[in-house]
């Protein structure tokens, strides 16, 4: 049989299988640096495994989470800053974990491109690595598709699957344990996270704004960069928090902010009050705000307006609870409180934002 002077390949189809290797063996020791009791972070396997008594837990929970970074992607690949987006990935399903008490323990990615780009994809996956590092996480596995046809030249997608272990008696939130009372304690975000880029990008697009020139509210750093500044990570400072006692719940402000988010810790016959001049509005909102004329409601259902992170703590453990925060390096705000409600969960606020 005569050999076709054609042959068809998968590198002809689009897909670069050596690709594919080459960003594995590049990637190894981002994974490597990730090690912690219960893994040993070796990347290749069909499977990773992670012995939970070695983690050292008794009588764990496991709890599971998962997320993406959005359209946050979309001005990253456009500056061509990508590091970030793989510390955003991380930080968005490890401090969801951490909401209910759980200690990070592992993290997967997934990676998905019409062209494999090693360079960009090993960026990516070593800002992954730094997420997992900061966050006692080990990165244990993962995928990446090359898919042509499937995304425009030049994009990625990215998402993320982090499991975390708690004992079964220190699980979070403890709802029937709040009162009114207790205090609303606010860590200070570091910008805009990963939530609200498609209204952001859309500001841009329609008022012209340039993305590489220096931000009109200030800073060292130009517009697109402080637009991008990674979502901070909570773990390690909460985590050292809790044994400390007082802790009764917590909120990680994403997706729908304060107003969406905080509601879905509190028993429905109580309602947080929140002064929004318990805080200073970072310029990066301010600026968003007047830029958009968007109202006040709307910005605290589409962004954190800065507080990331919300803890609900008594009323008696608050102080202590919010030094060690601060000793952990949070920027830590009494927010408000808690208070009856009327049988459903809901945040009041009181004030404006500027």
């Amino acid at each position: 049989m005569t050999e076709p002077k054609d042959p068809y390949t998968y590198a002809k189809a689009g897909v670069d299988i050596a690709a594919g290797d080459a960003l594995v063996e590049r990637i190894k020791p981002f994974a490597k640096a990730t090690q912690r009791p219960g893994a040993d972070a070796a990347l290749g396997g069909f499977g990773a495994l992670f012995d939970l008594k070695a983690a050292g837990f008794t009588d764990p929970l496991l709890v599971a989470g998962t997320d993406g970074v959005g359209t946050k992607l979309k001005l990253g690949i456009e500056l061509g800053l990508h590091k970030g987006l793989g510390i955003d990935l991380v930080a968005m399903s490890v401090n969801d974990l951490v909401v209910q008490g759980a200690q990070p323990l592992f993290f997967l990615d997934y990676y998905a491109t019409s062209k494999l780009d090693v360079a960009i994809a090993a960026e990516v996956i070593e800002g992954i690595a730094e997420g997992c590092r900061l966050s006692g996480c080990a990165l244990i596995g993962g995928e990446t598709a090359e898919m042509p046809g499937m995304y425009q030249a030049g994009d990625f997608d990215l998402a993320g699957f982090a499991v975390g272990a708690v004992e079964r008696d220190a699980v979070l939130p403890r709802s029937e344990a709040m009162h009114a009372g207790d205090v609303l304690l606010g860590l200070h975000s570091s910008g805009l996270h990963s939530n609200g880029f498609s209204l952001v990008r859309r500001l841009i697009a329609d008022k012209g704004c340039d993305l590489r020139a220096s931000a009109p509210f200030g800073g060292n750093a130009p517009l697109g960069a402080q637009l991008l500044e990674p979502t901070r990570l909570y773990v390690t400072s909460v985590l050292a928090a809790l044994p400390r006692g007082g802790i009764k719940g917590l909120a990680h402000i994403t997706g729908g902010g304060i107003s969406e988010n905080l509601p879905r810790v509190l028993r429905p016959d109580l309602l947080a009050r929140i002064d929004l001049g318990a805080w200073a509005l970072p310029p990066v909102f301010s600026w968003l705000k007047q830029l958009g004329a968007i109202a006040t409601p709307e910005m605290l259902r589409t962004f954190n307006c800065g507080i990331g992170m919300i803890v609900i703590a008594s009323a008696d453990a608050a102080e202590s609870v919010a030094e060690t925060l601060r000793a952990g390096g949070e920027t830590v705000s009494v927010i408000g409180a808690l208070e009856a409600g009327d049988g459903a969960p809901s945040v009041r606020y009181a004030g404006d934002l500027p």
